[in-house]
């Protein structure tokens, strides 16, 4: 019976020993396993939302020109590199070379433009009638503002007095004859008789001009009234004949001349190379004295004026994306340099990439320069919101559990989780709409993993 108690005695020795080990054991790795926890104050501060996509640089428009006809080359205009505007001719055909139907093509411009010259050479009647209108309406125009300011008053006034001017005029002759008449039959070359015969000349010419002043006035009032009346009835006569030609040629015919031309303007276009719109040409594929098929490359011709990034948003974050917004964007091929934008455009319907729907959003370099080339990859971030003075969490911290988001904090000794609701996001840090988490709170960036799959600190 000793031996057995003595025996029990030794079990809860060892037992409380091995106890204490293993006790001190996890308090020590408890310590080593919280010196190595990453942690970090939660507060409040600034956040710029945004949202982040990656894209290629294109430029604004870019098209490859071809040939539309079979040819010899004659001329190529421009060279690589070269700024051209819209419809600038860039190569041309030789004529020789032509196929058949653009030969024939000249022909029928010539004879169609001809045949509608002709056509439209029927409408100088009515162009002359109506310049013919105009000028009549000028001249009424001109006749009544002579009469409105013809001054009936002054009339009868200037009238009276050129009247009375005659009436003076023609004592002062009569005077004069008689003071000739002793003097007539002199010599002609007598002094006497020439001072008197200049006094009669002098007399009678004062005296027929008064005659005409009153002649001319007589006539003034009659004539601006009569100048009127014509130029109304000249107007007249030219809308009556305006009315008559006014129909001119037949609108069907000169439409369907026009469309002639057109066709065959169009087929003799085919016989040369155009810019469809200004830009850079980026590549030259002909040289003279090539010879060309249909659909044979020329040109490449980009619109550098402006460049755009195509980026694809998932449906999660696409309604927070809209025209308009700020972008910035940076460059693999360009280091340390950061570029500006805005949002273009948002394509309204999403397409499946990978069994996940996304949408096209197309945005502007609004500070591009020369490194910034079609073609290179571009990581893009829209700005979506500005908020300020908001609660903040580092995204690493962010974990999920059982379906919930929590970060943990160190209380302590103690690992806790606590439920975070979040709201808008950077890349870095989101912001936390709904939680118990404070400003001040001790926040672990890197939770051991058996906390989290347990939900008890270290596995206890």
């Amino acid at each position: 019976m000793k031996r057995i108690i003595i025996s029990l005695l030794i079990l809860v020795v060892l037992g409380g020993a091995a106890y204490a080990a293993y006790y001190y054991y996890d308090q020590q790795q408890d310590k080593e396993l919280i010196s190595s926890l990453q942690t970090t104050v939660a507060g409040r501060g600034n956040l710029t939302a945004s949202v982040g996509a990656t894209g290629i640089v294109r430029p604004n428009q870019t098209a490859t020109l071809t040939w539309q006809i079979s040819g010899t080359v004659q001329q190529v205009q421009v060279v690589s590199d070269a700024q051209v505007s819209e419809g600038q001719v860039l190569a041309i055909l030789q004529q020789a070379s032509l196929p058949q139907s653009i030969i024939l093509a000249r022909a029928e411009l010539v004879e169609a433009q001809k045949t509608l010259d002709n056509l439209l050479d029927s409408d100088s009647p009515r162009t002359s009638a109506w310049r013919n209108v105009t000028q009549a309406e000028r001249a009424v125009i001109q006749a009544s503002r002579a009469l409105d300011v013809f001054d009936e008053q002054k009339y009868k006034d200037d009238l009276d007095d050129a009247r009375q001017e005659v009436v003076d005029r023609e004592e002062d002759l009569e005077q004069a004859k008689e003071d000739f008449e002793p003097y007539q039959d002199w010599d002609p070359d007598n002094d006497t008789y020439k001072d008197y015969k200049q006094a009669l000349d002098d007399a009678q010419n004062e005296y027929d001009e008064a005659l005409r002043r009153v002649d001319e006035l007589e006539l003034d009032q009659e004539q601006a009234q009569a100048n009127l009346e014509s130029a109304q009835a000249a107007l007249a006569d030219a809308q009556r004949e305006f009315e008559r030609v006014k129909s001119g040629p037949n609108s069907e015919d000169v439409v369907a001349l026009e469309a002639r031309v057109a066709a065959a303007q169009d087929a003799l276009d085919l016989a040369q190379l155009t810019a469809p719109f200004a830009g850079r040409i980026t590549s030259v594929d002909v040289m003279a004295g090539d010879r060309v098929a249909p659909g044979s490359p020329a040109f490449r011709l980009d619109d550098l004026s402006s460049l755009l990034v195509d980026v694809f948003v998932s449906e999660v974050d696409i309604n927070r994306v809209q025209t308009g917004q700020a972008v910035n964007m940076t460059f693999d091929a360009i280091l340390n340099q950061t570029y500006n934008g805005i949002v273009k455009e948002v394509s309204p319907v999403g397409v499946s990439l990978q069994g996940v729907i996304e949408f096209l959003v197309t945005v502007e370099l609004s500070d591009a320069d020369k490194n910034v080339k079609p073609g290179m990859t571009a990581a893009v971030n829209i700005v979506v919101d500005q908020l300020e003075n908001v609660l903040l969490v580092p995204n690493r911290a962010v974990r999920v559990v059982d379906g919930q988001r929590v970060v943990y904090i160190l209380d302590g000794d103690e690992l806790v989780a606590v439920k975070i609701k979040l709201g808008a996001s950077s890349d870095n840090e989101s912001e936390v709409v709904e939680s118990n988490l404070q400003s001040g709170d001790l926040i672990v960036l890197n939770p051991p993993q058996v906390w989290e799959a347990s939900g008890s600190p270290f596995g206890r």
